[in-house]
């Protein structure tokens, strides 16, 4: 009785190892086709599951009892299985304490030279049956190789079948986020990491790539996570200023020797990249887990080739990571990955097209302007920096390309002459957009393009699609101001004139009055 007590201990020990790692739902005592065996099913999708009979037993009130060899089994099919095995399976409990350590262990008393039957996949794709009929006992169920790709995970399983039961599919795969701030040089504010910005041609720019490590790292002795960047022709990558691992609110700066960064290679250029920040091995960095944030940030600089308006500038990453914990992972076997999706992020830039006019509205030429930007100083001083100086003299139309929304002064700096110099114009750069990007077209993500609080008696027209606020400018020709005097002096004209031929006529007349005399 003695003897058999501990049998049963041991069997109750080793069913609790064998349930680690149990992804499927198991209905016990359920009808089945055949007396005696139980449905393994799997849903239809992309998976196709190899199921492996490691061991067999006498079932009792969902207990299993008289364990032998399965078909799978590296022992003889049918055989019972050795005390001295059975004690080394109870003894996983104590002596490991991770999953993966004892998938390891139970592993090496399965033969996966040739599955017992492979069930699932696209329903319509394969000719895997749905479902399998097996006896009680101990299974091993796993993806079969090279048929997951994409944003997926291969997975494995030790289940204990007693019942009917469903396959769960659990892809652990990581997720993935690529991030920008946007700055507002007039007062000074920075916003959080979002999706879209605005920002002037010349400016560098922050960007954030963040991958969360997949809830079952710890079934990988290695262990592939690879930062998949590419940026449109107008931003221009500076470089990667800061690498680090997050648990929780703890961050721990990765070493610099624990990493790669791509650029400009051969590889990038395979790859399509404008650059990778590659961790050949995770597993190699300490207090990396299961949830850590792996955060990579660097800048780029929005360059003269950024487009303007609602079409924007599009910076987009994806993640490359081990999926495949089934697999040998070690020697030089490149390991199988799977992708993330493409996650984008937007930068805006906008212009001011000034239109030189007189008066009547006519187009006038020999003006020059410059356009400066307000800018929050450190002690909160008001700043005015130059943007530009558009200084040829032909010219009717002064067009300022690459703007951030901001305080702006258009200052005229010659004036086309014969016509008065104009005040200093003040007006302001404001633009809304989607701070989170979904679903939405890319031009859809802009919502909203406006010049404000404008001086000098001006109107902003804004063009959101091309990213422009037009503005006539008028000169006004110089003042004609009243001539006070002129009649009386035209009076004094031809009083002198009378009074001269008068003088003559008289000198004429007494000369003649001298002669008759």
């Amino acid at each position: 009785m003695k003897h058999l007590r501990k049998i049963m201990s041991l069997v109750l020990s080793l069913a609790m190892v064998l349930a680690m790692s149990i992804t499927v739902f198991a209905t016990e005592g359920a009808t089945t086709s055949t007396p005696g065996k139980f449905t393994i099913t799997a849903p239809a999708g992309e998976h196709q599951y190899e199921i492996y009979q490691i061991f067999t037993g006498d079932l009792s009130n969902g207990t299993l009892s008289n364990i032998k060899w399965g078909a799978n089994g590296t022992g003889t099919s049918g055989a019972v299985v050795d005390q001295a095995i059975l004690d080394a399976l109870t003894a996983l409990n104590t002596t490991e304490t991770t999953d993966t350590a004892k998938l390891a262990k139970i592993s090496t008393y399965v033969n996966l030279a040739s599955p017992l039957m492979t069930i699932g996949g696209k329903e319509g794709e394969t000719v895997n049956p749905a479902s399998y009929e097996a006896v009680a006992g101990y299974y091993l169920i796993k993806d079969k190789d090279a048929t997951v790709s994409g944003n997926d995970s291969y997975t494995k399983y030790l289940v204990k079948v007693v019942g009917d039961l469903t396959i769960a599919p659990k892809s652990a795969v990581p997720s993935f986020e690529k991030k920008i701030k946007d700055t507002n040089d007039t007062t000074g504010e920075t916003t959080g990491w979002q999706d879209s910005a605005d920002y002037d041609i010349g400016d560098v720019i922050p960007f954030k790539l963040e991958g969360t490590v997949a809830a079952n790292y710890d079934q990988y002795t290695t262990y592939t996570f690879k930062f998949h960047d590419k940026e449109e022709a107008g931003l221009t990558y500076q470089g990667v200023t800061d690498v680090y691992a997050m648990n929780d609110t703890t961050k721990v700066t990765i070493p610099a020797g624990k990493y790669t960064v791509n650029h400009n290679d051969e590889q990038t250029q395979q790859d399509g990249c404008t650059f990778e920040v590659v961790f050949s091995n995770l597993k190699e960095i300490s207090g990396i887990q299961a949830g850590t944030k792996i955060v990579v940030e660097y800048t780029s600089r929005l360059n003269e080739n950024a487009v303007l308006g609602n079409q924007g500038n599009v910076n987009k990453a994806k993640l490359e990571f081990s999926n495949n914990p089934n697999e040998e992972q070690t020697g030089s076997n490149k390991p199988s990955t799977g992708e993330t999706p493409w996650d984008n992020v937007i930068v805006f830039t906008y212009m001011v097209e000034v239109n030189k006019v007189d008066q009547d509205k006519n187009a006038l030429s020999g003006a020059n302007f410059k356009l400066e930007k307000k800018v929050h100083g450190e002690n909160n001083e008001e700043n005015w920096e130059l943007v530009k100086e558009i200084t040829a003299l032909n010219t009717t139309k002064f067009e300022f390309k690459g703007l951030d929304d901001g305080d702006y002064k258009l200052t005229e700096i010659k004036t086309p002459d014969g016509y008065n110099t104009i005040d200093p114009i003040t007006f302001a750069v404001t633009a809304d957009h989607d701070i989170v990007w979904t679903n939405k077209s890319r031009t859809d993500v802009l919502t909203e393009l406006k010049g404000d609080k404008a001086s000098g008696n001006i109107t902003l027209t804004a063009n959101k699609e091309q990213g422009k606020l037009s503005t006539d400018v008028v000169n006004k020709s110089g003042s004609l101001l009243p001539e006070t005097g002129g009649i009386g002096t035209t009076i004094f004209y031809i009083v002198g004139v009378v009074l001269v031929l008068g003088a003559g006529v008289l000198l004429v007349t007494k000369k003649r009055m001298n002669t008759d005399k």
